[in-house]
């Protein structure tokens, strides 16, 4: 597993973003592989200069006890940018998102401070990958923690 340039999750010489896609929406939102287990939701986001229209899979944190929220994580695999991704939803302020066998708006609120470290902290206990992501981007970026909130 990683992520391309654009923080979408890849894997080389295929489409691995298409085939989490389709396995995604042909399971009510339950994959296999590397995410076996791992909650996932599809985010829907444009393009803020292009205004092309882009599906991202993504590894969501259900928020404790508000079943309308989620928080999505702009890793990047512990790039030293930000995915384009968190660009384009932090510009839009809201958007789109599949989650299981739902289509649904949400909105787009970033997280910061004691409330984003405890988001990120908590991804990072659940799933070790988050935090090996961080260490690599220490010192260049704090990795951004987007909630998303049903509207």
């Amino acid at each position: 597993m990683s992520e391309d340039r654009k923080g979408n999750i890849v894997a080389a010489g295929n489409d691995w973003n298409e085939q989490v896609i389709a396995e995604f929406r042909a399971n009510e939102g339950r994959v296999g592989g590397n995410f076996a287990g791992a909650p996932m939701v599809l985010v829907h986001h444009r393009g803020r200069r292009s205004g092309r229209e882009y599906v991202s899979p993504m590894m969501y944190l259900p928020a404790d006890g508000d079943a309308d929220t989620i928080y999505v994580f702009a890793s990047k695999a512990g790039a030293p940018t930000n995915p384009d991704w968190y660009y384009n939803l932090t510009a839009a302020g809201e958007t789109t998102i599949e989650r299981g066998a739902e289509t649904y708006r949400v909105g787009v609120r970033e997280l910061a401070g004691a409330e984003r470290d405890r988001i990120y902290a908590e991804q990072a206990r659940r799933y070790p990958g988050f935090a090996e992501y961080e260490e690599k981007a220490a010192g260049i970026r704090t990795i951004p923690v987007l909630a998303l909130q049903r509207s």
